[in-house]
């Protein structure tokens, strides 16, 4: 029987392999906390002074960390500071919805430092989508005054989800130019970094999970209620996508209260978004007598009458109404969900969730609590700006420092 012998590069407990796992625990923490002095990185790391200085000295040959002014307020000469070298790597992030293609770059630190948003409006595209995807690119790069070969990856958030089977978008027949069964490869020629493609509300559920109201939980469910209805399952902490990438299109699920909607991907639709999607916010207020309905897109008008509602429910019989359906309507699809994955935690997000504030919130939890078994906790998400690209950005970053900061090569 043969040994492998001691010391390989590689092993694991070889010195290389042994000083690479210090080095990333380090830059961890300097992502966390910010500028740390060498004693201060020693004592969260454990490692000795002098090992922490030759830590620091290796990381900042590499590029990896700069060396940035100097403790103040205590007497005598202030400690060194080190932090991650912003320009040690750079991601990038899309979000891609009927209307346009948001992107935006972000340092090796998370620091978004472009961004860009290419409107695509009409049915069928005037532009391929793959010269969307890098003008989108190319705007975000330009901005952040780079050059495309400086992205190291990039993650692409679309509504439904691209079949790993046959590596065609399905669940979104609502965005037009993307169903073509040869775009990943054509997007792979065009490209010169490697790219990820992900469900948007998968991507807000990473948002969550890595900055907002999910961090610490290694199972929830998020509920997303924007352009349509969706939900993410992280179950021991990984994205749950289902054999065709189609877990979490909630917005198909029947439910009590409307009629079965048949051949659901042909009318992009299901009992769920009839019931509770933001499109049908403005419908109910009319019908609870509701006036002054605001003009716009459904999202913004059912975000707008929600706010509304919300303010306005102590005092005002119909807008406490809207707001009580509407829970209801809610809590009827979640109680689904909740009796078959039984989570500690469902984050609710998006503008047709969030917009109602901590009073929907409450109203959608005793609603639950009255509709299913089990009882998680309900919260609102966090990260409110831009969630979908927030996501996508974390998620390029992610990969990105594995990269960059693997020293051990």
């Amino acid at each position: 029987m043969s040994h492998p012998m001691a010391g390989t590069a590689g092993t694991p407990g070889t010195p290389r392999v042994l000083r690479a796992m210090n080095d990333r625990a380090a830059l961890d923490l300097l992502l966390e906390h910010g500028p740390l002095s060498r004693t201060r990185i020693g004592k969260l790391t454990g490692l000795s002074k002098p090992t922490a200085s030759q830590l620091l000295a290796r990381l900042e040959a590499a590029g990896l960390v700069l060396a940035t002014g100097t403790t103040a307020g205590r007497p005598g000469p202030g400690a060194q500071l080190y932090e991650v070298n912003p320009a040690a790597g750079y991601a990038a992030g899309l979000d891609v919805t009927p209307e346009r293609i948001l992107a935006a770059v972000a340092d090796i630190t998370g620091r978004t430092v472009g961004r860009y948003e290419l409107p695509t409006p009409g049915r069928r595209p005037a532009v391929p989508v793959v010269q969307q995807v890098t003008d989108a690119l190319d705007g975000a790069v330009k901005e952040a005054g780079l050059c495309r070969s400086d992205i190291h990856r990039l993650v692409i958030g679309t509504p439904g989800a691209f079949d790993p089977n046959t590596g065609r978008l399905r669940y979104a027949s609502h965005l037009p130019g993307w169903h073509s069964p040869t775009l990943l490869e054509e997007l792979a020629a065009a490209l010169p970094m490697p790219f990820e493609y992900e469900n948007d509300v998968n991507l807000v559920a990473v948002a969550e999970q890595r900055l907002g109201a999910a961090r610490g939980h290694d199972d929830f469910v998020l509920l997303w209620n924007q352009e349509g209805l969706g939900a993410a399952l992280v179950l021991g902490g990984r994205l749950h996508r289902g054999f065709t990438g189609g877990a979490g299109e909630v917005g198909f699920l029947p439910v009590p209260g409307t009629p079965l909607v048949r051949q659901v991907t042909k009318a992009n639709s299901g009992g769920f978004q009839e019931l509770a999607g933001a499109q049908a916010v403005p419908k109910l207020a009319r019908e609870l007598g509701i006036g002054d309905i605001p003009q716009g897109h459904y999202t913004e008008v059912a975000a707008a009458l929600l706010e509304r509602a919300a303010g306005a429910a102590e005092r005002d019989e119909r807008h406490r109404a809207l707001l009580a359906t509407y829970a209801t309507r809610v809590a009827t699809g979640l109680a689904s969900l909740v009796s078959v994955l039984d989570p500690e935690l469902v984050v609710l997000s998006g503008t047709g969730l969030t917009s109602g504030g901590e009073t929907l919130r409450a109203l959608v939890q005793a609603e639950l609590e009255e509709l299913a078994a089990s009882r998680p906790r309900l919260v609102t998400g966090d990260v409110r700006e831009h969630p979908v690209l927030r996501g996508a950005l974390e998620s390029a970053l992610a990969t990105t420092r594995d990269e960059v900061f693997d020293t051990s090569r």
